[in-house]
């Protein structure tokens, strides 16, 4: 580690690279896996789609003694508009390098093929009926958690699971994350897990590595706390960690 600093609740540990970030964030995750799983039946977990993700869930699905039946596992978030088989699907890029790598209890998947308000119900409903634990995510270019751009965010959200018009940044974020080929191809609205929902778990991993996440960065842990930088409302989680290479804490003060 490069180093470590508490931003109001939030615990944030720095990491030469993309490698020994991921590594480290994993190591924490199977920590708590384990931990919860010896005090109840049941961990349900959520778990963000992007290829900020791929180092720590190749390590993650590399750790060894974690009880995997024991877990449930919800994506967060999914494109309206593309193909069910569509390799830039959320749901599809979690199959392929996580859920079927390990033998989870169960998966539930977003259904974006389903008529989108019923499907929010439904996703809704299994939120209710399996309180998430565990929360696994991203920061994006635009200070986004899931797809709750800083337009669509709202800390006190009444909904569980709803659809959200995608702004510019977020999808030029998927064009620069090799996603799709040019900002046309993206679509121009998701469904999404809501800001209390990802928020509410006692344990938070949010992993953010390289350049292009800096300013990201710097506005959620310098400056306000408010939708304007989704992301800035981690600081008031004393069970969350934000792990960073040295390319994203690159705009902060060290130590």
């Amino acid at each position: 580690m490069l180093w470590s600093k508490v931003y109001n609740k939030l615990t944030v540990e720095v990491y030469e690279d993309r490698i020994q970030m991921g590594q480290a964030a994993a190591r924490q995750t199977a920590e708590a896996i384990r931990d919860m799983a010896a005090r109840k039946k049941v961990v349900n977990m959520i778990f963000a789609a992007a290829p900020s993700q791929n180092e720590f869930l190749e390590a993650l699905t590399a750790a060894s003694d974690i009880p995997w039946e024991n877990v449930r596992g919800f994506h967060m978030d999914e494109y309206i508009g593309l193909t069910a088989d569509a390799p830039q699907g959320f749901g599809n890029f979690l199959r392929d390098k996580l859920f079927d790598r390990v033998p989870f209890g169960a998966v539930y998947y977003i259904n974006s093929q389903a008529d989108s308000q019923e499907e929010c119900r439904r996703c809704s409903s299994l939120l209710e009926q399996n309180p998430p634990d565990i929360v696994c995510m991203g920061i994006g270019e635009n200070g986004h958690i899931a797809f709750n751009d800083p337009h669509a965010a709202r800390f006190d959200d009444p909904d569980l699971v709803k659809v959200v018009d995608l702004d510019g940044e977020c999808r030029t974020q998927q064009v620069n994350d090799g996603c799709f080929s040019s900002i046309g191809e993206v679509p121009l609205q998701a469904l999404t897990l809501t800001i209390p929902v990802l928020t509410n778990p006692s344990r938070i991993i949010c992993v953010v590595p390289g350049p292009l996440k800096a300013q990201a960065v710097k506005s959620a842990l310098e400056g306000p706390v408010d939708e304007s930088c989704p992301a800035s409302i981690l600081r008031t989680r004393a069970g969350a960690v934000l792990y960073l290479d040295s390319a994203s804490a690159s705009l902060l003060t060290a130590g």
